[in-house]
């Protein structure tokens, strides 16, 4: 084939034009793949600015194949544990599957995570995640001859709050160099990274129990960070059918941070919870662009075994497993590479060097190819790009702006409004922490209805009511059986809600906490706003709830007491329950309470007044009375 001039190849790479003469059409016209698919679809791999490749592979289909249709993760989980079954394949729960008897599991994690920045590594080209693909690539990226890479300055931000909430130490002195490998993803044929002198080192980062490490590891455990380099994204590979692969090239040159850890983790749910961790500390201080259910962060995972009789040994040969996108899939994963490699060892075998995958619902991890090694890569400096210099002042300046990280606020949420970690924790974590935002504008509304006396105990009750309603009612909102489900609820960083403002909240809490709504009329009132009928049809909460007379006229002390001897009576057999238990009667005492209920006015009983009072008199009462009847 002759060599082509600069500019057929300019016209092929940025345009889409294929060169008529020789053989580049011919071969691909002989391809029984691809002969079957317009031009116009091949070539839209590779055109700058080029509209005709989209993500939705519904309109890209030959005219006689299927449409593709989409399957939620959740489902594919279920119909893949089914499958597992009905071979026989009864899968262990990963709580009781920890540890390996004799056999001791050593990990290291990498994890890549895109930084929030509006333009490329090394092009003023914006960075773009949902956009039409190939709509946003520059010369560079594209590695056309000729081009230079330019480093963008402020990329270098979110990277170094990242170092900084890892506690890492940063370097005022680091370089880039080219990581060599041939690929569809890299035009360029290498990536440039930070190999050999990275931004930031020695890290470390804490991890506690109600992070959801295992058991086996106690209150906590620290894992290190060896380091933290910046790199660039590859292309996006976009499967189509017949065995086509389309490639967008939006995502080459995002910038990325990778984080290594030192392989101090020996548990796969620990594994699991310190990715989950990174994700949190990264969102906490805006670093990362979204996290691993949005593609934003992934896990490449090293996994080794050694027999546990002999500490001095060294460690196992190590496997890889990479891009793993979910915390599950991450301890799934440790878990099933480790007992293939025991099983290797076992049979005397040999663990080889390789890069391995896992799918969703997988019961085994498959070989991808040999692991390469340092030599493979040909790591070598960009000659391109001069050294980052970091000054002291910048690192200064931006950890004394970096505010309240997770682990304190999380603390902070436990010890002053009583919450659990459980709770705590999702509360930080939800909606790239804009929830938590919600909530403390929340609190500082209801602060100023309670008074001067807000913070007291009498109130606090009213801010764990609101911690539940802004973490499981909210959520109902949108749950999957609702019909109202894709609507999003409209967090901001700010703390706000578009489809549930925060002084609406509010109302509803305080009424509810100063019991002058029951929390069957709170809910309904919830739907109101979310349905926008308050402030559409009702300009107020007073409004609705005076127009549609839901104000709670609650039952009396002595009206509520008269009732429970209402319910009481002929429930003899239910009483007698009460007299010498081993175990309190819960369930009875419910089904009276029930009774209760069902017998009075629902709309004015409190059913936790109810379950007050009718507790009161059996056993101030009722219970006196039937024993004083068997002594007669």
């Amino acid at each position: 084939m002759p060599r082509l001039k600069l500019a057929a190849l300019s016209r092929y790479l940025l345009k889409g034009q294929f060169h008529t003469r020789g053989c580049l059409i011919s071969r691909v016209r002989t391809c029984p793949t691809v002969a079957r698919t317009p031009v116009q679809q091949l070539t839209s791999t590779w055109p700058y600015q080029t509209r005709a490749a989209h993500t939705d592979t519904t309109s890209s289909l030959p005219n006689n194949a299927p449409s593709p249709i989409h399957v939620p993760l959740r489902k594919q989980l279920k119909d893949e544990a089914k499958k597992q079954k009905a071979l026989g394949k009864k899968k262990k729960k990963n709580v009781n599957n920890q540890v390996v008897d004799g056999w001791e599991l050593t990990v290291g994690i990498e994890i890549h995570a895109q930084l929030n920045t509006a333009k490329k590594l090394f092009s003023p080209a914006v960075t773009s995640f949902n956009d039409d693909p190939n709509s946003h690539v520059a010369y560079f990226d594209l590695a056309i001859p000729g081009s230079q890479p330019l480093f963008q300055q402020e990329t270098l931000i979110p990277a170094l709050r990242a170092a900084l909430a890892l506690n890492c130490e940063v370097q005022n002195v680091s370089r880039f160099d080219r990581k060599h490998y041939f690929h569809w993803d890299q035009p360029s044929g290498y990536q440039i990274t930070q190999y050999y002198e990275p931004f930031a080192r020695d890290g470390r980062i804490t991890l506690q129990a109600r992070d959801g490490i295992a058991a086996e590891d106690g209150d906590g455990i620290s894992v290190g960070i060896k380091q933290i380099q910046m790199e660039q994204d590859t292309a996006k590979t976009l499967a189509q059918p017949g065995e086509l692969h389309w490639v967008d090239f939006n995502r080459v040159g995002v910038p990325l941070i990778e984080i290594i850890t030192l392989p101090d983790i020996h548990h796969p749910a620990t594994a699991a919870a310190l990715v989950r961790k990174v994700q949190i500390l990264l969102n906490a201080v805006d670093a990362c662009v979204s996290g691993m259910e949005a593609g934003g962060l992934r896990a490449d995972i090293n996994v080794s075994v050694r027999r546990s009789d002999d500490p001095s040994a060294p460690l196992g040969q190590r496997t890889e497993i990479k891009n793993l996108s979910s915390f599950k899939a991450v301890e799934d994963a440790i878990i099933a590479e480790r007992d293939r490699q025991i099983s290797v060892l076992e049979s005397g075998g040999k663990i080889e060097s390789e890069t391995r995958g896992w799918s969703i619902g997988s019961t085994e991890t498959r070989r991808l190819r040999g692991k390469e090694g340092e030599v493979d890569y040909r790591y070598m400096p960009d000659p391109d790009l001069a050294p980052v210099i970091i000054g002291d002042d910048l690192v200064s300046h931006l950890r004394e702006g970096m505010g309240e990280l997770p682990d304190a606020e999380v603390d902070e949420l436990i010890q002053r409004f009583g919450l659990t970690p459980k709770d705590a924790l999702s509360l930080v974590a939800l909606d790239d922490g804009n929830r938590i935002e919600y909530f403390w504008n929340v609190v500082d509304l209801l602060s100023k209805r309670f008074g001067s006396d807000a913070y007291s105990l009498e109130y606090l009750r009213g801010y764990q009511l609101a911690a539940n309603w802004i973490l499981h009612e909210l959520g109902r909102l949108t749950s999957d059986r609702i019909e109202d489900a894709a609507q999003d609820l409209g967090f901001t960083e700010d703390g706000q809600c578009h489809r549930v403002p925060v002084r609406h909240l509010t109302d509803i809490l305080f009424y509810l906490h100063q019991r002058k709504i029951t929390a069957k009329v709170a809910k309904e009132l919830l739907w109101a706003v979310f349905r926008r009928r308050i402030p559409d049809e009702y300009a107020t909460m007073d409004a609705v709830l005076d127009e549609e007379n839901l104000w709670f006229d609650e039952l009396n002390e002595d009206e509520y007491v008269e009732l429970a001897h209402a319910a009481a009576e002929g429930q003899e057999d239910v009483l007698n329950q009460f007299v010498d238990y081993k175990q309190y009667p819960q369930g009875k005492l419910m089904f009276l309470v029930g009774r209760m209920i069902r017998l009075g006015a629902e709309e004015r009983i409190d059913p936790k007044e109810a379950e007050r009072i009718m507790k009161r008199v059996i056993e101030e009462r009722l219970v006196p009375a039937i024993r004083s009847g068997s002594q007669a």
